[in-house]
């Protein structure tokens, strides 16, 4: 395979995917998530909640893809199974189906937990001036920061 030489090193290149790497898996753990409970929301909230739920999920889908195609234009393979996802993710996995108030709860934790991830990743782009990568995580951070804001705003 040609050697990639974009004017960041190997190293910095490695650290940065392997951010990103984690950034991938929280945001496909999240879209799992939201996707979950999308399909099992009820309640007097059921139709705002659905048509939210479906708006996040369908924007984390999209995320994904501009995350993985990241990586790989810096080099490296993007990971795409549960189990690396697993062992990546910092959002815990969940297996019953809560009421909607805690739904919202759990999707303001996992929009939050992106956020945390996606600024440990900066300041190693930064320094790397890896701009795009940069570039890719603030618009990250705008949205997630927003969505989560916007889920907390419903638990008031």
């Amino acid at each position: 395979m040609m050697q990639v030489d974009i004017g960041i090193d190997a190293d910095s290149r490695q650290e940065i995917a392997d951010g990103l790497s984690r950034l991938l898996a929280d945001t496909y753990s999240l879209y799992l998530k939201t996707h979950y409970f999308h399909w099992n929301v009820t309640g007097p909230m059921f139709q705002t909640l659905h048509l939210m739920f479906e708006t996040q999920y369908t924007e984390l889908a999209l995320a994904v893809d501009l995350i993985a195609e990241r990586i790989r234009a810096l080099g490296f393979t993007a990971p795409g199974s549960y189990t690396q996802y697993a062992k990546l993710s910092s959002i815990p996995e969940t297996t019953n189906v809560p009421k909607a108030m805690e739904m919202i709860k759990l999707l303001v934790e996992g929009q939050e937990a992106v956020c945390r991830t996606a600024r440990s990743i900066y300041a190693s782009a930064e320094k790397a001036s890896d701009e795009p990568t940069a570039d890719l995580l603030t618009q990250r951070l705008q949205l997630h920061e927003k969505t989560a804001w916007m889920l907390r705003s419903l638990l008031d």
